[in-house]
């Protein structure tokens, strides 16, 4: 049985884009279902960009899709396809096949999508929450009670003691750093870490990642 996932799921400024990776439909809807029940709360109300190439898509495949997202209370936006009878599919059930504002060839100047990023000045204090499809950078603390959540990477220029999540759309890559990272609860896509009981004598700068499928913390220097 292959170790490798049957989809990726990337936030974008535009919507949660979903490119499947093996032709096995049924393995696609049951990683989505997985992915789409560990963190139902950040998804719902969004809207999904399917990136097909050229896989050939069923009407049975699309409606599929299409129930699993609703349930969820998402919206399949768009359908990105270069073959001609998906895309005649999908546009008879009231589905876009372009972007809106897509071009042929896009701006050389333009930055990717995966690298949008949102900036923030201010500590994050009990009871507020900070959601965002990209990277995420906190000038200011994060204190026990708050929590950021991102689909990129996390960089907090500051002390981490709430909830920080990043890689929220199951990216295993992702990173999360901090002047001082003691967090109630540390999350890279789906694994789950938290803080030891005992606190450091002295915070140090530390960035935290997935190394042999568990969450590893080391000292954040330059390299």
């Amino acid at each position: 049985m292959s170790d490798e996932a049957p989809l990726t799921l990337k936030g974008t400024p535009q919507g949660l884009r979903l490119r499947p990776l093996t032709e096995d439909w049924a393995a696609v809807l049951h990683a989505l279902q997985y992915a789409l029940q560990d963190a139902d709360a950040f998804f719902r109300g969004g809207r999904v960009i399917l990136q097909l190439d050229q896989r050939p898509l069923t009407e049975a495949e699309l409606l599929a899709l299409r129930d699993l997202l609703e349930r969820h209370d998402i919206e399949l936006w768009v359908v990105l396809s270069d073959d001609s009878a998906t895309q005649r599919l999908v546009r008879s059930h009231g589905i876009r096949t372009r972007l809106p504002g897509e071009t042929a060839e896009p701006s050389p100047t333009a930055a990717p999508e995966d690298q949008q990023a949102l900036f923030v000045h201010r500590t994050l204090r009990s009871g507020q929450s900070l959601n965002y499809p990209g990277h995420v950078i906190v000038l200011g603390d994060v204190n026990p009670g708050a929590e950021v959540i991102a689909g990129g990477n996390i960089i907090i220029w500051g002390r981490v003691r709430g909830i920080v999540h990043a890689g929220a759309f199951g990216d295993a890559s992702a990173l999360i750093c901090a002047l001082d990272l003691n967090p109630s609860q540390l999350r890279i896509a789906s694994h789950i870490s938290r803080s030891p009981d005992e606190r450091r004598r002295k915070p140090k700068p530390e960035m935290a990642y997935i190394r042999d499928d568990h969450i590893v913390a080391e000292p954040w220097t330059m390299r």
